[in-house]
């Protein structure tokens, strides 16, 4: 019965994201209901020291990243630069092609530090424009912004300063350059694999006669004609971000040491900080700093006539992000305090193999909050000491741990209920029943790809 309990409120819970209700409304409902049927004098205990301190938890630690990431792709956009990397990457490879160029301009925009959300803003009217002019069916834009931005650039490939990325280093004393190899092999898997599938889709599409379609709602307008800013300069802020990303990561803890005491006049007490469990996130918040101060130094003119307004929105879509992954990180925290979620712990923790075992831990996990960072940071508060005492044992480091729990957390995350899945339907202005079948095929294969680099990895011993 309490494994039925847990399993209800997550069903509940994609049920209501897949008719397009709001996850920051509903996760506390779910949560609470399965609480109400288990205990019903500690549904009000539960919420105010359970699912809210999860939740300002989780905000309190990361909103900085997913602010900062919002303003930057915000800029990057007011400035023109967006439409300057899109387009040039489409000159490149070729509007005919119009699947990789969108997937390419995704992992650019997402491995230089602009966030998953702000990506399908930016991107979209664009991958319109290219989908149109290829004839290919609108509805595969989703499945292929999900492969350019939700998959390996989010928490494969080193470096990447994507969230996903972030939060196993507080937890393994990693940074977030760990298993570089593995990381390419996994990427090289979901590019490979993906391609291959979105272009049997078109095929597809195109035997039965199918081209873009019309009556598509929320059409992007088509874009204005204007002077872009030279590709060398619009990419010049990614990688900012990228390069001081990697030097921060190695001078912070030079700089702080292993803990750090802040003493201020007005303070009790001083603060105590254990810089290993923060220094990543420190280093992606200070390359998003530069790379934003690196926009206004091209492009002030154009940025600053329009700052006001579009600061607002990035802070607004920060706020929305941050608190839909918050709200479900809290549900997670609520199902996980739960009778019926030790039966899946205990079911989990049963699996032999260390990596195998994380990996379907935080895969699980993530699917059931419907959030790649929330299930990850769920699973990892739990079991991490766990997985280390395990994988000490077999003699793995904590960097393949690291790189492991990263894209496990990338894989069944993106069900119906997921925050950027329903972002994205809604930007594309299309609905589950039309398109979310793609994106879940790629969820399927950003799965497999995991068990892919552990089959590396005891293969070869590579990381």
């Amino acid at each position: 019965m309490s494994f039925a309990i847990a399993l209800g409120a997550l069903i509940f819970l994609m049920l209501i994201a897949y008719r397009g209700f709001s996850v920051i409304l509903f996760a506390p409902v779910a949560a609470l209901a399965a609480v109400l049927l288990t205990d019903p004098m500690a549904v009000l205990p539960v919420y105010t020291g359970l699912f809210m301190d999860k939740m300002v938890g989780f905000v309190k630690l990361y909103f900085p990243v997913f602010m900062l990431g919002a303003i930057f792709g915000k800029v990057i956009e007011l400035s023109g630069f967006s439409r300057s990397i899109v387009s040039a990457v489409i000159g490149l490879v070729g509007r005919e092609r119009a699947i990789i160029s969108i997937v390419l301009v995704c992992n650019l925009l997402t491995y230089g530090g602009v966030s998953l959300f702000v990506v399908v803003f930016a991107v979209y009217p664009f991958a319109a424009e290219a989908f149109r002019l290829s004839n290919i069916p609108k509805r595969l834009i989703p499945g292929t912004i999900a492969l350019g931005a939700f998959s390996y650039t989010m928490d494969a490939l080193p470096g990447t300063p994507q969230i996903q990325n972030i939060i196993p280093t507080t937890f393994f004393g990693t940074t977030s350059w760990a298993a570089p190899i593995l990381g390419l092999v996994g990427a090289a898997f979901i590019f490979a694999t993906g391609i291959a599938y979105l272009t049997w889709r078109v095929r597809v599409a195109a035997a039965r006669g199918e081209g873009y379609g019309t009556g598509h709602g929320n059409e992007p307008e088509a874009p204005a004609d204007e002077r872009l800013a030279h590709p060398a300069i619009a990419v010049s802020p990614l990688v900012v971000v990228g390069v001081l990303n990697l030097v921060f990561t190695h001078v912070i803890p030079d700089l702080y040491g292993t803990t750090h005491e802040a003493s201020l006049a007005g303070l009790a007490q001083p603060i105590v900080t254990r810089v290993n469990t923060v220094a990543a996130i420190w280093a992606v918040q200070l390359a998003l700093v530069c790379g934003i101060a690196t926009v206004l130094v091209f492009a002030w003119r154009p940025v600053s006539q329009r700052f006001a307004e579009g600061s607002r929105a990035a802070v607004g879509g920060a706020l929305l992000a941050s608190m839909n992954t918050a709200s479900e990180y809290g549900f997670g925290g609520v199902i996980a305090a739960l009778p019926g979620f030790l039966v899946i712990r205990d079911a989990l923790s049963a699996i032999p193999n260390p990596l195998v075992n994380e990996a379907v831990t935080v895969t699980v996990l993530a699917g059931i909050t419907g959030s790649a960072s929330g299930g990850m940071s769920i699973a990892l508060a739990a079991m991490a000491e766990q997985f280390k005492a395990a994988a000490t044992a077999s003699g793995i480091p904590f960097e393949v741990l690291h790189r492991v729990a990263a894209m496990a957390s990338g894989g069944m995350d993106t069900l119906p209920h997921n925050g950027a899945v329903i972002t994205l339907l809604a930007v594309t202005g299309l609905t589950h029943r039309q398109s979310y079948g793609d994106i879940f095929a790629v969820t399927c294969l950003k799965t497999a790809a995991v068990f892919v680099v552990i089959g590396f990895y005891y293969l070869t011993g590579l990381y």
